[in-house]
């Protein structure tokens, strides 16, 4: 019995019992999102989880970056709410109507995908300061918008639009003409035409994109840099505390604060999904 027990097989690991059974393209595909997106992810909790559950904590919920999360997931949120409305508008003029200079104003949309998001900052806040070409009308009223919470609201604007108008725009080319006519044929006004058959099938495309403006604005640095004070409790945001903090060897403090946004982003994602779907199902 014992002499059986030495020559009793080996057992192989499970991973290993399925070793080419897995097409080749799934392994390269697990492959790189590892390499891309999970090991930086788990190294930044990872990092931010050295010093401790209390005093991640305690750094994480601080006055100052309470006040950042606060500029920036609020401002980013109004601002994909406004894209949401102005890039379907957007969208549903460059797919609808002819009129001179279409090309250039459709190529001009993605300006925010080419430009960098320095030079973007830098040209806000030289139009929206007190005396730029837009911001000398709002001096005299009293409303400043470079250097303040408006001037963030602005660059996330700015390079958020994109991402609506472009995910509305094959949604819209693909709406057929014909079926609101026969909308209109049976007696149906503008208004039930609108918000009973063009509008039901352009939710979850405007959802995409509001999400995808949303988490473009909650991560962007350079244009926001340029044209806000970046003062606490004022308009510094989150990732240019993260800046700070690195400025400050306090690797740390900038690993939490990158790992609250991280995961609140995350969360909001998530929701933001279920809403499309749950739209995408009142759609069909």
């Amino acid at each position: 019995m014992q002499f059986y027990n030495y020559f009793t097989p080996l057992k192989i690991p499970k991973i290993l019992q399925y070793q080419g059974k897995f097409p080749v393209i799934w392994l390269i595909t697990l492959s790189y999102l590892c390499l891309i997106l999970l090991l930086p992810i788990t190294a930044l909790i990872t990092k931010s989880l050295t010093i401790g559950v209390d005093n991640f904590w305690q750094t994480a919920i601080n006055p100052v970056a309470l006040s950042a999360y606060e500029v920036t997931f609020i401002t980013a949120l109004v601002a994909g709410l406004i894209n949401g409305v102005m890039g379907t508008l957007i969208a549903w003029i460059l797919v609808r109507y002819q009129f001179p200079g279409k090309k250039i104003i459709n190529g001009a949309i993605d300006i925010p995908f080419a430009l960098p998001t320095s030079v973007a900052g830098l040209v806000l806040a030289t139009i929206y300061s007190n005396n730029g070409w837009i911001g000398q009308f709002f001096a005299p009223l009293g409303i400043k918008i470079a250097f303040t919470r408006l001037g963030v609201l602005l660059a996330m604007l700015f390079i958020s639009l994109p991402f609506v108008v472009r995910t509305l725009q094959p949604v819209l080319l693909e709406l057929e003409p014909e079926i609101e006519q026969a909308a209109h044929s049976l007696g149906a006004t503008d208004a039930q035409t609108f918000w009973r058959v063009i509008l039901p099938p352009l939710i979850p495309p405007i959802l995409t994109g509001m999400a995808l403006g949303f988490s473009r604005a909650v991560g962007e640095y350079g244009s926001v840099v340029m044209v806000a004070a970046n003062m606490p409790f004022k308009d510094l945001i989150a990732p240019v505390l993260v800046f700070q903090k690195l400025e400050q060897y306090d690797y740390v403090g900038a690993t939490t604060i990158g790992t609250v946004l991280l995961l609140v982003s995350l969360v909001l994602l998530i929701l933001i999904n279920l809403l499309q779907k749950w739209s995408a199902r009142y759609a069909d």
